[in-house]
């Protein structure tokens, strides 16, 4: 049974200025928190419906440091960011940034992505095309959000994601810096390339002037049928595949 505290601090920890203060962050339910505790990282909290908790040993041996609270369902009902009910929820400690390395490799760069479906969406697709580093503007919201977590699907644990130094790595970089815009180049144009980063830009009002003053190349997904723009998160999908290497 979780105490009084340790409800508080864990519901707390679903604002930013808490995750930042604790240095930690929420993930839940089963597939994810099954991705966490395989990948060795350095858990916290691990919070448990008893069916899980006993379905999960093996899993839950190999993070001996960290506290095991078996509740009931009610119990963890009360603490999850999720709309159908899930058995466990962890509280997972924040790797600690490092700088931005500057690789001949593919990065994506986000500027100002503020839903955290789509940040979740953006990192789940960097994961997917192999692409190690994301780089968020200070305007991007926290990468560590729950809602984020949970859409990212593990993403996580394979990209490494920056939300420091955003404009000085673009500034220094010689690497091609390609910007979805609408008024850029048709992308089936464009020959594909072995590095370079893909800047995305906000929902409503694409990459900042700032940032598109940058670009080394403008791109855009031509339009045929009636719809006033795309996901970023589609966006983003369709621009790697036609971009990065097959």
């Amino acid at each position: 049974m979780l105490s009084k505290a340790q409800n508080k601090y864990i519901r707390s920890l679903t604002q930013q200025k808490f995750r930042e203060e604790y240095g930690v962050f929420i993930a839940e339910g089963e597939k994810i928190a099954n991705e966490w505790l395989s990948a060795g990282q350095g858990i916290k909290i691990i919070v448990a419906t008893e069916e899980w908790a006993s379905a999960n040993k093996y899993l839950i041996s190999k993070h001996g440091k960290a506290e095991l609270c078996v509740v009931k369902d009610f119990e963890l009902a009360t603490l999850s960011q999720l709309q159908t009910p899930n058995s466990v929820l962890l509280v997972i400690e924040r790797p600690i940034e490092q700088e931005i390395p500057d690789a001949n490799e593919w990065y994506l760069a986000l500027d100002g992505i503020q839903d955290p479906g789509n940040m979740g969406t953006l990192i789940r697709i960097a994961d997917w095309f192999g692409i190690k580093n994301v780089i968020c503007s200070s305007g991007c919201v926290d990468v560590y959000n729950p809602k984020v977590v949970q859409s990212a699907m593990g993403g996580h644990l394979r990209v490494n994601i920056y939300e420091e130094g955003f404009l000085s790595f673009l500034t220094a970089t010689k690497l091609p810096k390609i910007a979805a815009t609408l008024d850029g180049e048709n992308i089936y144009s464009i020959k594909r390339i072995d590095a370079g980063i893909l800047i995305i830009g906000n929902e409503s009002k694409g990459v900042s002037a700032q940032v598109s003053a940058m670009a080394t190349q403008k791109v855009m997904i031509p339009r045929k049928g009636g719809a006033e723009s795309l996901n970023a998160g589609v966006s983003a999908g369709i621009l790697c595949a036609l971009l990065l290497p097959c």
